[in-house]
């Protein structure tokens, strides 16, 4: 009976059914997480993880990955080839039904695949929906098949194009116009993810082509994740010689784990299930770093490194300047957290933790010269971090005593609410001074920092809270810092990084992003933290001004407004800039420009803060040489 509401009447009619794929082309962010250029590259994973799951059945070692110059993608591999015979429930070829109807696949029995990955069994029938056209093409049997979709739907049959004596699938998509904000693929996105690809499954070769700009990349590692981690550490200095490795397989879960120790003080730790990244984690990560600190905890005791009145050793302090790939693979992998990428399986972090202590173990018995410096290493961290304690109770004890929490040159804000609050953090006392005045007093804070931060990739962290200008920071911020981080404590809701449009501004920026990722990096990856845009020059003709943020704006404005009779003004700095000019142009909601940090991934982020940061020139010069092509407004 239908339910009277308001005069309305709600029947079954009003239900609305999606059938076939017209849900994923209804609502994609369900099955890709967005319609941006990270959705937009995940059907490239997905077509590559079928792919893949056949080289974990060991029917396949090549995968040929290509930008077309029309923005196509084609995926090819030698594997089995997609079955093509009449499906039993479907009435459809094989090949259709796993192209058009979601969840159907080899994944869902053990029969056909151990283990795989993918995107937890969407499948290669998204990628088809949200695709303008995509083109199938199998070879199995001694034949050749081919069928085309449009939008999802089938517009040929299967039907026969030839003989051959390969087998394989090729899949070829171009993302609909429709759907994807752009589809403009990224060369050096896939190239990351396709590498990971590669060391996560020893001896596959996969190569990508731009045909755009005829480019092309071969990643084949017989090394496996041993490689991943020579890869990670190329521009850090080990302080092992040997990268610690083992693979060994308990209660039909394969666990494989490389680490080698540098001498840096950043853990990086990455943790895969089933070929796909656990960013946030789970239990095979919970039972890895259980196993580490008891291993290494054991052995210091054993041979006296650690005495018999002192405190075990933390897992901070075991785990500083380490970098470890762990890998397993399981038949049913269960995954939670707000983007799916938290490993769910209870019983993993028992096999990981037994498999990795008794490798650990062993190791540092047979390996007495490591064992020595890691130990060494972890006691100076540990001394290091209770320095550090000793540090934050003086400064707690000190604004008890001085009556205060907040540091004195902070010029807050009378809000609360998070969703309103921002702070800027300002290079100088004069800009400090404008962007105090200028300031919307009710929402927006002003810490102005002296000089240049202290470069903290080379430093521990009792280092780092002895400079001012940090302990300013984290006091305002309210968060904590390491380990004691907190963002529930936050004060604001947008910290802003605001630094003169120059050479000196830049390098301020990356000292500071680079302390808040190694110290704070829960703030990036909740996208906290905003990059203000000053402009560069102000374009004034007769009565009117015109406030410009490029060279390229510049020329568009100069071209529109004629080259005769105008005056140009460039910013060198934040302080040329009185009160008034620093709020229309870089601090009002309405009118500013800010760039939002985001971490697409924690490991290229490494990469480029220990490139840019540490101690080793010839991988930052290489860098600046190679980007130096992509630098505008360079300041000289």
């Amino acid at each position: 009976m239908a339910k009277e509401n308001n005069g309305r009447k709600y029947t079954a009619e009003e239900i609305q059914v999606l059938t076939g794929l017209e849900p994923v082309r209804k609502r994609p962010g369900m099955y890709i997480g967005s319609t941006g250029p990270r959705g937009l590259h995940h059907l490239v994973y997905e077509v590559v993880d079928n792919s893949i799951d056949e080289a974990l059945a060991g029917v396949c070692d090549t995968i040929k990955v290509i930008i077309n110059e029309d923005n196509s993608i084609t995926v090819e591999d030698n594997g089995s080839g997609i079955p093509v015979e009449i499906h039993p429930q479907t009435g459809k070829s094989t090949v259709e039904t796993v192209l058009t109807i979601l969840h159907a696949g080899g994944k869902f029995n053990n029969s056909a695949y151990k283990v795989s990955g993918g995107l937890h069994g969407v499948g290669v029938s998204v990628v088809n929906a949200l695709s303008e056209w995509l083109i199938v093409k199998v070879k199995r049997d001694n034949k050749e098949y081919m069928q085309r979709f449009e939008k999802g739907i089938p517009v040929t049959d299967l039907k026969v194009i030839g003989e051959t004596n390969t087998t394989g699938t090729t899949i070829e998509f171009r993302p609909d116009k429709e759907i994807f904000d752009e589809v403009n693929f990224n060369f050096e996105t896939l190239e990351f993810r396709l590498r990971e690809m590669a060391f996560l499954n020893k001896g596959i070769k996969i190569t990508l082509e731009d045909k755009r700009e005829n480019k092309k990349k071969e990643f084949h590692y017989e090394g496996g994740i041993k490689s991943f981690v020579e890869y990670i550490n190329k521009n850090k200095t080990p302080i092992q010689k040997d990268i610690m490795y083992f693979e060994s397989e308990k209660d039909n879960t394969v666990v494989e784990l490389a680490m080698q120790y540098t001498d840096g003080y950043s853990e990086n730790i990455y943790t895969f299930a089933n070929n796909i990244n656990t960013q946030e984690g789970g239990t095979h990560l919970s039972g890895l770093k259980t196993a580490i600190t008891r291993a290494i905890n054991d052995y210091g005791r054993k041979y006296g490194y650690i005495k018999e009145n002192e405190d075990n050793l933390q897992g901070d302090d075991v785990r500083e300047g380490l970098t470890a790939v762990l890998s397993v693979k399981l038949m049913e992998p269960q995954f939670e957290g707000q983007t799916k990428t938290k490993l769910g399986n209870s019983e993993v972090r028992g096999i990981v933790e037994t498999l990795t202590y008794d490798f650990l173990t062993n190791y540092l018995e047979e390996n007495p010269k490591d064992g020595k410096i890691i130990l060494e290493k972890a006691i100076n961290a540990s001394r290091a971090r209770e320095a550090a304690r000793k540090a934050r109770e003086i400064s707690r004890k000190r604004s008890i005593l001085d009556n205060t929490t907040l540091p004195g040159k902070l010029a807050d804000c009378q809000e609360n609410d998070l969703e309103l609050t921002e702070i800027f953090i300002v290079e100088g006392d004069s800009a400090g001074g404008s962007a105090k005045q200028g300031r919307d007093k009710r929402y927006q804070a002003i810490l102005p920092l002296k000089g240049k931060i202290m470069n903290v990739e080379k430093a521990r962290l009792d280092k780092v809270l002895g400079y001012d200008e940090i302990r300013a920071m984290i006091t305002a911020f309210g968060t904590g810092i390491g380990s004691e981080f907190d963002i529930s404590k936050l004060r604001y809701g947008k910290i802003i990084i605001m630094t003169d449009a120059d050479v000196d501004g830049a390098h301020i920026r990356t000292l500071l992003l680079t302390f808040f990722y190694r110290y704070m990096r829960e703030l990036l990856e909740k996208g906290h933290v905003y990059i203000a845009q000053p402009p560069l020059y102000k374009v004034s003709k007769g009565r009117t001004e015109h406030y410009v943020y490029s060279d390229q704006e510049l020329e568009e404005l100069l071209n529109k407004i004629g080259r005769s009779n105008y005056n140009i003004q460039r910013y060198k700095g934040l302080g040329e800039m009185n009160p008034e000019q620093l709020w229309e142009t870089t601090m009002d909601p309405e009118k500013r420009i800010l760039l939002k940090v985001n971490i697409e991934d924690a490991m290229v982020a490494d990469e480029i803060f220990t490139t840019l940061m540490g101690d080793k020139v010839k991988p930052r010069r290489e860098f600046i040489q190679t980007n130096a092509k992509l630098v505008k407004n360079l300041d000289i």
